[in-house]
């Protein structure tokens, strides 16, 4: 994806503390162009005062008249709309409408994404104008979003595109110390079952299912070398006092079972 093409168009914004935290959420997001259709009020110290660090954002935004104005470049227009229309027209969530914006950048298109008034959002002949629509599928008992949210939920579906395939994932991050091998483990088990056995926990003349689920549970966290001995440990300290205390509950025996 290239973030350098997409511009995020603002009609006729009425409050520029929005402006200000919606230069803030592209920022967050790293999108950097910003136009502003026919602002009511801007510049404005509250638009600056809201951006945070993103003033940058602002100082470059561009300020145009009318819409014409701010479409003359662009290749790919999509514009966000919250309500049906009587013409069907092609309309995507903002996770797939996000793909089809970053492959028309990706073959080198202008992209504009159109943010409608506060109030009233953008209106039938704005929605014209536009190739694609995106509609946020809010919750029905409250589908109204503040502009800024709008704008972020839109960047971050694109900045998920940019760097979602450099994320680490739960199990391709870096761990600093490795698995325990299956050797390992299974001396663990056993050494589990003794200790359950010997405080009482598990009793072997009624095993049950105590240890499967044991097994179940230890193999789906997968420990480390580390995080094993450390749990060999606690094991070890608990035979310790066992002893200490006259031996275990139930005699001699330590084989597998569950109260």
């Amino acid at each position: 994806m290239r973030p350098e093409l997409i511009d995020i168009v603002l009609v006729n914004t009425s409050h520029p503390g929005n402006i200000g935290a919606v230069a803030r959420a592209m920022k967050n997001m790293g999108l950097a162009r910003l136009t502003l259709v026919a602002p009511r009020q801007y510049p404005d110290e509250r638009a600056v005062s809201r951006a945070t660090h993103a003033a940058d954002l602002l100082q470059a935004a561009r300020v145009v008249p009318d819409l014409d104005s701010a479409l003359a470049d662009a290749q790919f227009v999509v514009g966000t709309s919250a309500r049906g229309r009587r013409i069907p027209w092609p309309v995507q969530d903002p996770r797939r409408c996000a793909a089809r914006m970053a492959a028309a950048t990706e073959a080198g298109q202008r992209v504009a994404v159109l943010f409608g008034r506060e109030d009233r959002g953008l209106s039938n002949e704005e929605l014209n104008r536009c190739n694609l629509h995106l509609h946020i599928p809010s919750h029905d008992a409250y589908s109204s979003l503040n502009l800024a949210m709008a704008v972020q939920i839109v960047c971050y579906e694109l900045r998920m595109l940019a760097v979602g395939d450099s994320l680490p994932g739960a199990e391709t991050a870096e761990w600093d110390t490795p698995f325990s091998t299956q050797d390992n483990m299974e001396r663990f088990y056993a050494h589990l079952e003794e200790t359950l056995a010997a405080i009482g926990f598990l009793n072997p003349a009624a095993p049950r299912q105590l240890m499967p689920r044991l097994r179940r549970l230890y193999g789906r966290v997968r420990l480390d070398e580390m995080e094993l001995n450390i749990l060999r440990g606690i094991l070890t300290a608990t035979d310790e006092q066992v002893e200490r205390a006259g031996g275990p509950v139930f005699g001699t025996e330590r084989a597998g079972g569950e109260p």
